[in-house]
């Protein structure tokens, strides 16, 4: 009986994370698939909650090979290709600001980003720590090896 009702609790979440990340009826002809299959273009949406780095972890390597500086524009995504610019707005304060993933996470369940320091203070919520969020990515970086079509 466990097992029955975890595969449908796993794909409960499944679909209602494809419906979050499309905004819940967004265009699929403007999609790009990421490395990891994620679907995503200018446009996408995703709400939900959001974190921000430790101090202690100034200088440690990102994923995408940077050190991390507290003081920057920067975010951790679970599948948003590096480099992607997302506008990160508080829903209960309507603050907002721009950020570029340079990293994965968060790895905390919930959480959709993991934002810099300097990000979660233009959004007033270190103090909080966790503030809920509507994400919506503003460009996607192009493809190493490819050219843009004309």
């Amino acid at each position: 009986m466990i097992a029955p009702m975890k595969a449908m609790i796993l794909s409960l979440v499944v679909a209602g994370g494809a419906l979050v990340m499309t905004g819940c009826g967004g265009s699929a002809s403007r999609l790009v698939r990421t490395g990891g299959g994620a679907a995503v273009a200018p446009g996408t949406m995703q709400v939900g909650a959001a974190s921000y780095y430790s101090d202690s972890l100034a200088g440690e390597t990102t994923a995408n090979g940077e050190s991390y500086d507290p003081g920057e524009m920067t975010a951790a995504h679970r599948s948003l290709p590096f480099g992607t610019r997302v506008s990160v707005r508080r829903i209960d304060n309507d603050r907002s600001v721009v950020v570029r993933i340079n990293d994965r996470g968060p790895f905390v369940g919930g959480r959709i980003i993991d934002l810099s320091r300097a990000a979660a203070a233009a959004l007033q919520m270190l103090r909080a720590g966790v503030a809920r969020v509507e994400l919506e990515v503003l460009s996607v970086p192009q493809p190493r090896g490819r050219r843009a079509s004309r």
